[in-house]
């Protein structure tokens, strides 16, 4: 099979489409025929993690070190990234029984990484489901991570239709599930991003969209019930005023600062800071899955590029122009 591997950390360059052997299933494991799989900002975290600086890890230091001897310290110990694909269900383990020969279907594989390729394995129990049929191959592809990271961030705070939620960071994959299923709950969604992604997150159902370089959302005036921040770009201090008296200012990445201000606010005052790591489960992949079938969520591809020119899709990605979701085909799609 062909695979997008990187043998060292670094710039988009060190990927290159390489011959390996065709995985074989285990027991429980399904054997996909990979269809495609998008750039997520895990994918370019992982590929330049030698060199990324220290404020662009938007996590505690101690998890960045973490990190690094997870996914090898001098140079990757998993060669190919890819964290979510859609396929074909080619093969099955013994012992399967959810999913059978010729199944499409879509899923999230982690930290585990291995979508960059033709085939992949893939434990019947983990974040895998049957593809919507509403949605190509690339669309659903770009779906898993998003959807479950920024479902089941938002169960920690319940959204009320008509209050105001406002999103920081609308147009990468967690902010702009984080719009969607805002806008399910019955909430009026305020998204910031940059310039290039402002049309694609009113697309996705916005009602209101803010230019970060342009405008400072915290001087228009505004107050919001709810403000999620996905990279801690903002700062409790800054969004205090544009939440209401009972307000929740949320992140989803975060450094220490936020978590001590969530324990002050969680003991004094009426505004709160709360700081989550998401959970990931099938669950949550299976209640998106039901929101495309019905019309309620979507999925907006911006570029699709081969296997090889990876490269090429990360230096886009990275040039933050994109205005969707970028999606790598693996060869032979139909």
């Amino acid at each position: 099979m062909k695979a997008i591997v990187y043998e060292e950390y670094g710039p988009p360059g060190v990927l290159e489409v390489r011959d390996l052997e065709k995985p074989a299933p285990g027991s429980g494991e399904l054997l996909i025929r990979n269809q495609a799989s998008p750039v997520s900002f895990g994918d370019l975290i992982a590929r330049n993690i030698r060199s990324l600086p220290a404020d662009q890890f938007y996590m505690p230091s101690i998890l960045r070190m973490v990190t690094r001897l997870a996914l090898g310290y001098r140079k990757p110990k998993k060669n190919i990234l890819g964290s979510e694909f859609c396929g074909v269900v080619e093969a099955t383990g013994n012992n399967v029984t959810r999913f059978k020969k010729g199944d499409q279907v879509f899923g999230y594989v982690g930290m585990n990484f291995g979508a960059y390729a033709e085939y992949l394995c893939v434990p019947e129990t983990g974040i895998v489901a049957l593809k919507p049929e509403k949605m190509t191959f690339e669309e659903a592809a770009a779906v898993p991570y998003g959807a479950v990271i920024a479902r089941n961030l938002l169960a920690k705070v319940k959204i009320l239709p008509g209050q105001k939620v406002l999103v920081n960071g609308a147009s990468g994959a967690i902010g702009s599930a984080m719009v969607q299923l805002a806008k399910n709950c019955g909430a009026e969604v305020t998204g910031v991003c940059g310039a290039a992604g402002l049309a694609y997150v009113k697309q996705l159902g916005a009602d209101h969209v803010i230019d970060y370089r342009t405008e400072d959302f915290t001087q228009k005036g505004e107050t919001y019930d709810l403000i999620v921040d996905i990279l801690g770009k903002s700062s409790f201090s800054r969004c205090k005023k544009a939440l209401t008296p009972r307000g929740v200012y949320f992140l989803a990445s975060f450094k220490m600062k936020p978590v001590l201000q969530m324990m002050w606010t969680s003991l004094f005052g009426s505004q709160k800071v709360i700081c989550a790591f998401a959970s990931e489960n099938v669950d949550d992949l299976n209640f998106v899955k039901d929101l495309v079938e019905a019309g309620k969520y979507k999925s907006i591809i911006d570029r699709c590029f081969p296997m090889q020119q990876a490269a090429e899709a990360h230096r886009y990605v990275e040039s933050g122009q994109k205005k969707g979701n970028v999606v790598i085909l693996m060869e032979g799609i139909k």
